[in-house]
């Protein structure tokens, strides 16, 4: 009995050492993988997006393989009809964007003198009334800020322009094979988790994906549905550059909270150099703008978004905050999901620590 208890003990632990070393070797693998992905955004960005896309997708490949269709040729079929429901789209409305941004161009000194002129006069007022000169730092600045923004933008075109023809090639290659090996991929890291935290691990993940996967797939479709609202509202009042202001709202809408104010902002400034404040074609836009975002705001986002999310609205607030400081305008984009995996993970060790310390 004695040498059977010490035979036991001795498997226990021999198996505690080969967990440890199971799971420093795992915090090994998934540490340089986060570092590769850190260091390298020439790759890590395409990856990214073609994962986001392999998330929303990746539903269509058991519904194909159902119908008899294998699954590399499955895998080929999402990855060409999706190319064709996002390239044909694109080539059909560039030449109209074109054409709105040539013509947006004489109208850039126009607003500037719009905005300094009226920004005199909300100085002259301002010091009648209260005694303050905010004087001139305020609009420089912003006019400043523009121009600055502009300027980059128009340096970093050319590679930008190189790096979006580089991942037009590169992340439908990602996707399809992840389309294609994502199972395999899955199984393959399942395999160096240690016992201890498998079934944990493999709960964190599948939800992680799941409420990812959701959250961009329902984010698309609101943006696209605010997005064709105000293009066909201003199309409507025969609006200029209809179709340039509601791309704005439609990719500034993927911003949580913010973004419908930061996408009605252009077509309220060109309104009112445009048209006038007391114009009835600026109520109209504005109009337009109020009952698209009150529609988003009462019916759209509480169906698609936010049942998904389930954060406090201030955890939302602070998490797109920290995204734009560390990330910019991506880090806006994935805060929210970020958030929520926070949120799992957190709930998880509650779970461990508290609950389970608990019922012991």
């Amino acid at each position: 009995f004695v040498s059977w208890k010490k035979i036991v003990e001795a498997n226990k632990v021999n198996w505690k050492s080969i967990e440890r070393l199971r799971m420093i070797f795992f915090s090994s693998v998934i540490v340089s993988i986060m570092s590769i992905l850190y260091f390298l955004p020439r790759i890590t960005i395409p990856l990214g997006i073609s994962y986001l896309f392999f998330l929303i997708l990746r539903p269509l490949i058991p519904w194909l393989r159902k119908l008899g269709v294998k699954e590399g040729w499955a895998s080929l079929l999402v990855v060409l009809v999706s190319l064709f429901v996002v390239i044909y789209p694109i080539v059909k409305i560039a030449p109209v964007i074109g054409s709105e941004a040539d013509r947006f161009e004489y109208y850039v000194p126009k607003i500037e003198v719009y905005l300094r002129t009226n920004y005199e006069v909300i100085q002259v007022e301002v010091k009648e009334r209260t005694g303050f000169d905010i004087g001139d730092k305020l609009l420089i600045g912003v006019l400043t800020s523009a121009k600055n923004g502009a300027q980059a933008l128009l340096l970093n075109l050319p590679k930008l322009l190189g790096s979006v023809v580089e991942w037009f090639f590169i992340i439908p290659l990602f996707l399809y094979f992840f389309l294609k090996d994502g199972r395999g991929i899955r199984d393959g890291l399942l395999k160096i988790v240690p016992n201890s935290i498998f079934e944990k691990y493999y709960n964190l993940t599948y939800q992680f994906n799941r409420k990812l996967g959701d959250y961009i797939f329902a984010k698309f479709i609101e943006a696209t549905i605010i997005g064709t609202l105000i293009t066909v509202g201003l199309l409507a009042f025969d609006v200029r550059f209809s179709i340039i202001l509601g791309l704005i709202a439609a990719l500034t809408n993927i911003i949580p909270y913010a973004g419908p104010v930061i996408g009605a902002i252009p077509g309220i400034i060109f309104g009112l150099v445009e048209y006038g404040a007391g114009s009835p074609t600026f109520g109209a836009l504005v109009a337009v703008y109020m009952i698209a975002n009150v529609i988003d705001l009462a019916l759209v986002f509480p169906i698609l978004v936010s049942k998904l999310v389930d954060l406090h609205p201030a955890v939302v607030v602070i998490s797109v905050i920290l995204g734009s400081q560390f990330m910019g305008m991506g880090g806006m984009i994935i805060s929210i999901p970020v958030a929520a995996a926070f949120k799992l993970i957190l709930s998880e060790v509650y779970k461990e620590l508290f609950v389970a310390g608990r019922r012991l």
